[in-house]
């Protein structure tokens, strides 16, 4: 994952790169007439609905870089003719991507996060 929120999956058939930016965010809110991170939301907590795990990985792919048909036809295959339960987990994803990059970069200065001092409020005996 990078801070372009791009992530690259072994999915489907093979290995592919998906990404929503601001158009296919604009484009999921509008499939699944929800903003993205209320999405998220539903592929968190498990009221989500079909067209959340479907359009989200259709437009990460598009995003991603596949031509529209072949994204949909890749979408038919390995998502709306299998269990939607197999693909939640890479929705969840590319979609947690786009909206809060990534996890492994610190913003900021370089160096600005500190790891090495481990404080804690609370005391050992409280533990």
């Amino acid at each position: 994952m990078s801070r372009s929120a791009t992530v690259e999956l072994t999915w489907a058939d093979g290995d592919y790169t998906f990404r929503l930016g601001w158009g296919e965010l604009v484009r999921l809110q509008e499939a699944c007439d929800a903003g993205p991170y209320f999405v998220l939301g539903r592929l968190q907590d498990g009221t989500w609905r079909m067209q959340d795990i479907s359009e989200t990985l259709r437009l990460g792919l598009i995003g991603g870089g596949k031509a529209p048909a072949d994204a949909t036809k890749l979408v038919k295959a390995w998502v709306q003719d299998r269990p939607p339960m197999e693909n939640l987990a890479f929705a969840q994803g590319v979609l947690g991507a786009a909206l809060m990059g990534s996890t492994d970069e610190t913003p900021g200065e370089i160096g600005a996060g500190n790891l090495k001092d481990s404080s804690s409020t609370l005391s050992p005996e409280a533990s």
